[in-house]
């Protein structure tokens, strides 16, 4: 009986000095993938890949993935920002027509006011910096819901657009010109921003006092407050770096498309952005969220944008798609999330 014991002991307990075996490790590392909130929606994205490749050879083609590239930078910057805003209980519905005030704000600085094009695209993300400091003031200081004041805020920030444009388009200033391949004209430029961008706005949230404190915000309102947490300087800088994220998106697109359109950006880009972030994981409750998520977010949408182009499938059925991939993106997060309290996964 001893012996028996023994040795079922013995099979429980590995030797000191012994490798773990290959299931036992195998199971670690899906156990692992699983807990990361970028899991699920990276697996969306590499199947979406396989998938739209088997279907038309042409998708992995040079001129294609640049295509989706250029389908997935802008939206995901923007997404970013509003990561940052969903992650401390906030939310931005201005940063889409930031996206399309700005470069006509570069456009303006340069042509009527003969500022150098850097100077005035440095202006012009000030000032996306400065209406989210709006935002944020209006938000934290008068108790205005920003889901209020950003509505406020878009209808205002396009009336100036199309009041000052007369809502024709524009070009891209020709002293502006020399810029175009550094700020989206060029084949990857867009997409070696936004990756800049999401790795520098990934480590500022998850390993920096102000992410920390973000995460914090949103997760517990009144505990960050009492902990001493400055909540209001926490909301407001990150109205500032969603509205000047979405400026310098608009600005790359507008040198991508060497036009200042005043029905570029708009609410389909914010909704577009909103969508990305939320797909890849960030909870719309606030305290939890990824940058890399949305990035992820913003790729699958422009993988289907483009591979229903490719196989021949009408648009229309693309909103059908994203609602759908909202709801089980959502039911998905919470059901995960309660594995993880119940750390069953």
């Amino acid at each position: 009986m001893d012996g028996a014991v023994g040795r079922t002991e013995a099979e429980k307990t590995p030797p000191k000095g012994t490798a773990p075996g290959a299931p036992r490790a195998l199971g670690r590392a899906a156990d692992a993938f699983l807990r990361r909130r970028e899991a699920t929606i990276l697996v969306v994205a590499i199947a979406l890949l396989v998938y739209f490749q088997w279907s038309r050879s042409a998708f992995l083609s040079h001129d294609n993935l640049v295509n989706i590239s250029q389908g997935t930078a802008p939206y995901a910057i923007v997404a970013v920002g509003e990561v940052l805003l969903l992650v401390s209980g906030e939310i931005d519905l201005s940063a889409g027509m930031i996206f399309t005030l700005s470069p006509f704000l570069m456009h303006y600085f340069i042509d009527y006011y003969g500022m150098y094009p850097i100077i005035a695209i440095v202006v012009a993300l000030l000032a996306g910096a400065a209406i989210g400091l709006v935002n944020g003031a209006v938000t934290v200081l008068l108790k205005v819901p920003s889901f209020v004041t950003t509505l406020g805020t878009l209808f205002l920030v396009q009336g100036i657009t199309l009041t000052t444009s007369h809502a024709y388009p524009a070009e891209i200033p020709p002293a502006a010109q020399g810029l175009a391949g550094w700020f989206g004209h060029a084949d990857w430029s867009e997409l070696i921003w936004c990756l800049a961008i999401v790795a520098f706005f990934h480590i500022v949230l998850i390993r920096t006092r102000w992410g920390l404190h973000t995460v914090a915000v949103g997760g517990n309102l009144l505990g960050a407050s009492e902990a001493g947490i400055k909540v209001a300087r926490i909301k407001i800088g990150n109205f500032m770096v969603t509205g000047g994220l979405a400026a310098f998106a608009g600005i790359l697109e507008a040198f991508r498309t060497s036009t200042i359109d005043p029905s570029s950006g708009g609410t389909g880009a914010m909704f577009t952005a909103v969508s990305a972030a939320v797909i890849g994981g960030t909870a719309l409750a606030g305290g939890s969220g990824t940058v890399i998520g949305a990035l992820l977010g913003a790729l699958v949408l422009a993988e289907l944008q483009n591979g229903f182009n490719l196989i021949g499938i009408s648009a229309n059925p693309f909103n059908i798609i994203l609602g759908a991939a909202i709801l089980v993106s959502m039911i998905l997060n919470v059901h995960l999330a309660r594995l993880r309290r119940a750390g069953r996964s």
